[in-house]
């Protein structure tokens, strides 16, 4: 069968009831969480028609402004998303360095991505340039959250192990190696696991919607191969820039662990 099959009102309401089940579920259990599914829901699907409105308009006028603004716009909440979603305080200067990281490595890996890996023409065709940049940022928003927690929380429990290392002549770099390499780690994990069972698990959302709008399963495959290489690039960047620069903020001018948590 050839075309794309149009799913209609009634269909999209049909699907609805995986949400209804969900509720049942939680409500017949007592866990209680029934307002923030709905809620959730409900965000979930004013964004994406709002967003689906954005993407045509976007997509109409394709000008380099336009697409540039919305990957800053992108970074921006990305980067917000990381403050809110890391459960530890984070200090000013990590902050700092979480943004400088999130937005170096992300702009490194899309730059690199449209001009070499695809050859983009034009370079700012907002149909690729805001899809791609939104996997990549997104992803790399996930790992710098979770290397950033793993960091500040490896600093904590690990303090007096870093400051006996710091009064046996270790350098701050010396002393954190270790608890730098798990929060690298521990951060890039969940990618990596991703990229074993892709394929044989499971399909990704990008190939298997590539392949449902009519396009060939091979060269869906190609692009998703492609952009998942990407993405590795991207979150490793980001988190390897973050690490590195981050474990310095807990130090002071005269390499004394300082506590800022």
């Amino acid at each position: 069968m050839n075309g794309i099959i149009e799913i209609g009102i009634l269909q999209l309401l049909g699907a609805y009831v995986f949400l209804l089940i969900l509720l049942y579920i939680v409500k017949r259990q007592g866990i209680g969480r029934e307002k923030e599914i709905v809620i959730a829901s409900l965000r979930m699907t004013l964004q994406l028609i709002l967003m689906g409105y954005v993407l045509v308009y976007l997509f109409a006028v394709n000008h380099y402004l336009l697409s540039i603004g919305v990957l800053l716009l992108m970074e921006i909440f990305a980067i917000r998303n990381i403050y809110s979603r890391v459960k530890v305080k984070i200090s000013p200067n990590l902050r700092r360095v979480i943004s400088l990281s999130m937005f170096l490595g992300t702009t490194i890996t899309i730059v690199y991505f449209l001009l070499v890996v695809i050859n983009l023409q034009p370079w700012y065709e907002a149909r690729y340039f805001i899809t791609i940049s939104g996997m990549v940022i997104g992803n790399s928003m996930t790992g710098i959250s979770l290397g950033t927690e793993r960091l500040i929380d490896g600093i904590k429990t690990r303090k007096d192990q870093v400051e006996g290392a710091l009064m046996l002549g270790a350098t701050p770099n010396q002393a954190t190696k270790i608890i730098v390499n798990d929060a690298f780690t521990a951060a890039i994990l969940p990618t990596i696991n991703s990229m074993v069972g892709m394929g044989i698990v499971f399909l990704p959302g990008m190939m298997t919607g590539q392949i449902l709008s009519g396009v060939s399963p091979l060269t869906a495959i190609e692009y998703q191969i492609a952009i998942m290489l990407g993405i590795v690039g991207s979150v490793s960047l980001t988190v390897f820039i973050m690490v590195q620069m981050g474990y310095k903020t807990f130090f002071n001018e005269r390499n004394q662990l300082v506590e800022t948590f």
